[in-house]
């Protein structure tokens, strides 16, 4: 986008005395708090009003009166509201400013008698931000009932940026006040967070790098500052650019769509254009981009998506990048090799682009306070094989740069100055598993059969390019899972035809010979999507999604069957639809599929040999329509994580729920042998792709029941492959006819027990 200079208008002019006079009263020898003073003097005469002050944030979320021009000077320092008390603290909690004729009026208005307010009327208040967060309220009021413009709270909203600078240095209030946890710094800590990427790695902990800090905030030339933004414009297009090459020489599909959704951002007008508007009111470059995503952040701050917050975090990443553009050499990265040999990443949030510098050779592990599944980050860091734990309140703030770091993403859990004793437990954990990694790829080429000669046949769960490495494996017998959402989630517009078959057609041609079942897409629920907004639902994960969205906006699950035709070609195609709960809306499906294959034939285009059409068996009512059901399908998948989540009514997110029923019950068991023999039956292939196929005594326990074939995540091949190896597959099942009739909740330890006897290896 090209930035021409715009007329500044004349109101302007003020505003750039306003800041002018405040940036030389910034950069006196005087205290911050004789700063300060001046400063709410200076905005009271220039905005001709009776009274200006200032609220800072202290410790205990308290709004301190920290400096007024009108107030009785006697409530300074005396005066507090909580966050959310009061007009100031609803500002505080908001991040919105608020503009009012009359402030006694409204509900939200308490009265301090202290500070002799009542005479005033008019109010208007706009919060001071810090790398996006409240620290502060800047209030102007008058005695006269008016309204202030639109313009001048543009101009508070300024000067709050330039006051944020006043209290970085930590001299208004100390940052050793807010900090929490300051006396623990030396002490180990144990965090529990959300699991993110699986891995167990340890490492120096770094901080992410911090925003550049902007040292000038008035311009006097905004002609040169629209011309220094259109360089650094030019330079983080460049740079994005350089981004998008890398991801096309690794040959991943998501980072470079990913970075194509950057370059989005970096093209989006309204973006610029507040950048711009910044700049014409009197702020340098940096100032002006600073001030936006500030603004934005702080109202993100209320929204409760976590798609829509991950998206921030992008936008907040490509804002970084334009700062060090603006910034010039002195913010370059800095070289790997002035990093330690293994560290741990710490970051409040964090972008692809930024993880993408880093590089993979010396980072090691990933800990965030913020973070979800569907981020971008995310994506990545799995790709990369890298492990990520999220939502570490306070990681910012308690981790320094220097401390040793454990990270455990298989349990979400963070080991801050560890012990000795947990570093050599874990340090032997992490040797062990080198070796178990080392003795699997060792027998890579052995087949996964039991003592017996019982073949099982193990598969992959996939969803990025990076996944479908593993399939050259001998003991890989296909894909049993291919998540096709995954495009969906990392595209900023609806994916079109062209671009979902040429990434089914990439994952055909790398499967050669191999099975890939293709999951249509399974969005909704936790997986929102900016550009299809669904309506908040009190519980999503019974929603709105997957299959019913595909039968209610059919345009889209036909795009995706004609994306799959064409894909394959003329090889065999293997579809499974999800969260199916009722036979009847197999037969939907299969008439809009039938549609596409006729669309096809008719515009002369191949089609494959043969299609095979399956369904996940996740929703219990299905379970009592299992005979209808062998009639319209060739095979199933059972998929445990949502199937037991709805039979236990036990959501597997809460941690306070989620470990209180036991997936080895007699009942899922036994509900399993119902599945397999109506499948055999029915002469219908019945395979599993729960989260319970990773585990060596789940699976052995699902074999026991009659499954032979499992689809797991790329790591576990290697332990379920050598459970199989180790395992009397005859005997375990006689064992298990007995063992299921229990009525223990569990039989787990029956099944530890029975391996242990029999040294089967888990």
């Amino acid at each position: 986008m090209q930035i021409t200079a715009n007329k500044i208008a004349e109101e302007v002019s003020s505003p750039l005395v306003l800041l002018r006079r405040i940036r030389d009263v910034m950069s006196s020898p005087e205290s911050p708090q004789t700063r300060l003073n001046a400063i709410v003097r200076v905005i009271a005469s220039e905005m001709r009003c009776d009274v200006c002050s200032v609220y800072m944030l202290r410790a205990g979320d308290v709004l301190e009166l920290f400096a007024s021009i009108g107030l009785n000077q006697a409530s300074v320092h005396l005066t507090r509201l909580q966050v959310g008390e009061g007009l100031v603290g609803h500002i505080a909690d908001t991040a919105e400013p608020i503009n009012l004729a009359d402030a006694q009026h409204h509900p939200k208005f308490a009265y301090r008698p202290e500070t002799g307010e009542e005479k005033y009327h008019a109010f208007v208040a706009v919060p001071i931000l810090q790398s996006s967060k409240v620290v502060g309220v800047l209030v102007v009021q008058d005695k006269q009932e008016k309204t202030f413009s639109n313009d001048q709270v543009e101009v508070l909203q300024t000067v709050a940026m330039v006051l944020s600078e006043l209290n970085q240095s930590g001299k208004l209030v100390s940052r050793s006040e807010l900090k929490q946890g300051s006396g623990e710094s030396m002490l180990s800590q144990h965090f529990v967070g959300l699991k993110l990427a699986p891995g167990l790695a340890r490492g120096i902990a770094i901080m992410h790098r911090k925003r550049i800090e902007v040292k000038i905030s008035v311009s006097e030339d905004p002609a040169k500052e629209l011309q220094r933004l259109q360089q650094a414009l030019d330079g983080l297009q460049s740079s994005i650019d350089q981004l998008i090459h890398y991801a096309e020489l690794e040959e991943s599909g998501e980072q470079r769509e990913i970075m194509e959704t950057y370059r989005m951002f970096a093209n989006d007008k309204g973006w610029i254009n507040q950048i711009v508007e910044g700049i014409n009111t009197g702020l340098t470059a940096e100032s002006a981009v600073y001030k936006t995503q500030s603004e934005m952040a702080a109202r993100m701050e209320q929204v409760s998506s976590e798609y829509i917050r991950d998206r921030l975090n992008d936008l907040e990443d490509v804002t970084n990048r334009l700062l060090r553009q603006l910034a010039g050499d002195e913010a370059r990265t800095p070289s790997h090799s002035d990093l330690p040999a293994r560290f741990i990443l710490v970051a409040k949030s964090l972008g692809p682009a930024e993880l993408l510098e880093y590089g993979r050779k010396r980072l090691k592990g990933i800990i965030l306070e913020e973070g979800s599944t569907t981020s971008h980050i995310v994506i990545i860091a799995r790709a990369m094989e890298i492990p990520v734990v999220g939502k570490i309140s306070g990681a910012v703030g308690g981790i320094q740069s220097g401390d040793p770091v454990i990270i455990d993403g298989d349990n979400g859990e963070v080991y801050l100055r560890p012990s000795d004793d947990i570093e050599r437990t874990v340090s032997e954990h992490i040797r062990a598993n080198q070796l178990r990694s080392q003795a699997y790829a060792a027998q890579q080429d052995l087949p996964p059969i039991s003592l017996d000669n019982e073949r099982v046949s193990l598969n992959i769960n996939a969803g990025l390019f990076v996944d479908v490495k593993h399939l050259q494996a001998p003991d890989v017998d296909g894909i049993g899972l291919y998540r096709t959402e995954l495009p969906y989630l990392i595209a900023s517009t609806m994916p079109d035809v062209k671009s979902q078959a040429r990434v089914y057609n990439k994952i055909l041609r790398q499967a050669g010979d191999k099975k890939v079942i293709f999951r249509t897409f399974d969005i909704g629920g936790d997986k929102q999507l900016p550009y299809f907004p669904i309506d908040g639902e009190d519980n999503p994960a019974l929603g709105w999604r997957a299959t019913r969205i595909g039968l209610d906006r059919p345009a889209i699950l036909r795009r995706q069957f004609r994306a799959l035709i064409h894909a394959s070609g003329e090889r065999q195609l293997d579809i499974m639809l999800p969260f199916i709960t009722q036979v009847s809306e197999i037969d939907e499906a299969r008439k809009l599929l039938n549609m596409e294959i006729e669309r096809a034939k008719n515009e002369e285009m191949p089609v494959p040999k043969k299609i095979r059409i399956g369904t996940m068996i996740e929703v219990p009512a299905i379970l009592w329509q299992l005979p209808a059901l062998m009639k319209r399908v060739d095979f199933v998948s059972i998929g445990s994580n949502d199937l037991l989540q709805f039979i236990f009514a036990c959501d597997r997110g809460s941690q306070r729920v989620s470990d209180r029923y036991d997936t080895l019950s007699p009942e899922v068991l036994r509900i399993m042998k119902t599945i397999v023999t109506e499948c055999n039956n029915a002469g219908v292939e019945a395979g599993f792709c729960g989260e319970m196929a990773s585990k060596p005594i789940e699976t052995m326990a699902l074999i026991g029941a009659g499954l032979r074939s499992f689809s797991m995540p790329p790591a576990a091949i290697g332990p379920i492959k050598a459970m199989v190896r180790s395992l009397n597959v005859a005997e375990l099942s006689a064992y298990m006819q007995d063992v299921m009739s229990s009525s223990e909740s569990s039989i787990r330890r029956m099944l530890e027990e029975y391996a242990k006897e029999r040294s089967v290896v888990l």
